[in-house]
């Protein structure tokens, strides 16, 4: 079966940093697209980095300078370092990969099942 599971969240004072990490397990033959979205309470879910296969990324305006994201292609893994953290950034952080798992080129989405990060003095 395949999955996604998410570590690294946890409470940190303003201006510090976390990593978070994300490893995909089960039968798979090939991961294109990875990314990190988060919610907040009472706000939707929003995107704040994406990365491609080839390695392009992209960054929500909010986290751009402070955040970065990166692949393990070997591990499966998809990071998110995250520097001079703001209060603004708590909330529960997924990660999400397109995965095929038949072999054929058909991707699915999949989706961890959060991390709470939390920025408070």
């Amino acid at each position: 079966q395949v999955q996604l599971v998410e570590s690294g969240g946890g409470l940190v004072q303003p201006g510090g940093s976390l990593r978070l990490s994300c490893a995909a397990s089960g039968s798979i033959d090939s991961i294109s697209n990875m990314g990190w979205n988060r919610q907040a309470p009472g706000k939707s879910r929003e995107l704040v980095a994406h990365i491609t296969g080839g390695g392009s990324t992209t960054y929500a305006d909010s986290v751009q300078g402070r955040f970065t994201i990166s692949r393990d292609n070997a591990k499966k893994t998809v990071y998110l370092q995250m520097n001079n953290l703001k209060p603004e950034d708590t909330a529960v952080y997924y990660c999400n990969a397109d995965l095929d798992h038949t072999g054929r080129g058909f991707f699915t989405t999949y989706w961890g099942q959060g991390t709470q990060v939390t920025v408070s003095s």
